[in-house]
């Protein structure tokens, strides 16, 4: 068997729908639906382009078919991709250009990824008929994990869709009836500002600490019906202080910012749960806004809890990112500055 025939070999063995033809020094894909294909290229090919990219191949386009040309390894997982984002259409899925950067992502950290099984998780459509599902392995490993335990940590930088998520998961087992009532909360610690110096009452001081929870709601839920669920108590949108002394029956509860838990905010909270309950609590352990001497209660908790049967532990990073490409590349770039800041700070062990 020649080389190229080893690549259509491989390629056929991720997608049996399509025929890659060994040439040459290419392999080419036939696609047979012209609209689907025009839909897989993306706007002025953008998307053959981005896994050129990405993978180091040369495609040509033409007709219906796409020849890519490169080493071996990059023909078969830049043909893998376009088999499966190809199948993704025929199933329905709206392939967006940001779609196409994910798959990329997580192709390139794990090459056997099945990236149909991933996208086609739909965990929750949105209001907008948006379709919500996971775009990373550690996103689909989350909603795996909250599937199957009452209490899941999620861990990880900024955008990495920990909390949205979890929103997602929420809103899907409150319209299936799962749960009777969705809860909502965060700890109120200020970053840089007082809560004394905020104008108005208590509702209105604690308020801006709610609002991300608030838009992300709003996003997934149309307007009205979001409010007539706010006023009927099935969502509590609250500061984490309002949680204690109470007990939480038939409910799916959001700790959001969790880094800024104390020990004993952290454990009250876990202690909240009641029959029929899940528990999911987010945060970023890089960004702790608690005074300086106190642990973070989500720090502990990764510690204690960590071999508790039934309570799961998921850590994202910065391939998990899922907003602009370039907040990937901040965060990347932090983590590597933090870490030389450190070293430079460590003792000369010439200088004894």
């Amino acid at each position: 068997m020649d080389r190229n025939s080893g690549v259509a070999e491989e390629i056929n063995r991720s997608n049996g729908n399509l025929a890659p033809l060994p040439t040459l020094d290419k392999v080419e894909l036939h696609f047979d639906d012209h609209r689907l294909f025009t839909e897989l290229l993306g706007q002025h090919d953008g998307n053959v382009r981005a896994i050129e990219q990405g993978f180091d191949v040369s495609i040509a386009v033409a007709d219906n078919t796409l020849r890519i040309a490169g080493d071996h390894g990059g023909q078969v997982i830049a043909g893998k991709l376009l088999s499966d984002l190809y199948e993704l259409l025929k199933r329905g899925y709206p392939l967006y250009s940001s779609d196409v950067e994910y798959s990329i992502r997580i192709l390139r950290a794990d090459r056997n990824a099945d990236i149909k099984e991933i996208f086609l998780d739909t965990v929750y459509v949105s209001a907008h008929k948006r379709v919500i599902s996971p775009k990373s392995l550690n996103q689909k490993i989350y909603i795996d994990a909250i599937r199957t335990h009452d209490i899941v940590f999620g861990i990880g930088p900024a955008g990495t869709g920990k909390t949205y998520l979890a929103m997602a998961m929420a809103l899907a087992a409150l319209m299936k009836n799962q749960v009777t009532r969705m809860v909502l909360c965060r700890p109120a610690v200020e970053a840089g500002e007082k809560l004394g110096f905020l104008p108005g009452d208590l509702a209105e001081k604690v308020n801006p600490y709610l609002r991300p929870l608030y838009d992300a709601l709003h996003d997934m839920v149309d307007f009205d019906r979001a409010r007539r669920m706010l006023e009927r108590g099935t969502i509590e949108v609250a500061p984490l202080a309002f949680m204690r002394g109470r007990t939480l029956n038939d409910s799916f509860i959001i700790l959001d910012e969790a880094q800024n838990t104390t020990s004993e905010q952290m454990k009250m909270f876990l202690t909240r749960l009641g029959y029929g309950s899940k528990a999911v609590i987010t945060g970023d352990i890089t960004q702790i806004d608690l005074p300086s001497g106190k642990l973070s209660g989500l720090k502990e908790a990764r510690t204690v809890l960590a071999n508790t049967p039934g309570i799961k532990f998921i850590h994202f990073n910065e391939r998990d990112v899922v907003r602009h490409r370039l907040v990937q590349a901040v965060i990347a770039a932090y983590e590597s500055f933090g870490r030389n800041d450190q070293a430079a700070e460590l003792p000369d062990s010439s200088e004894t």
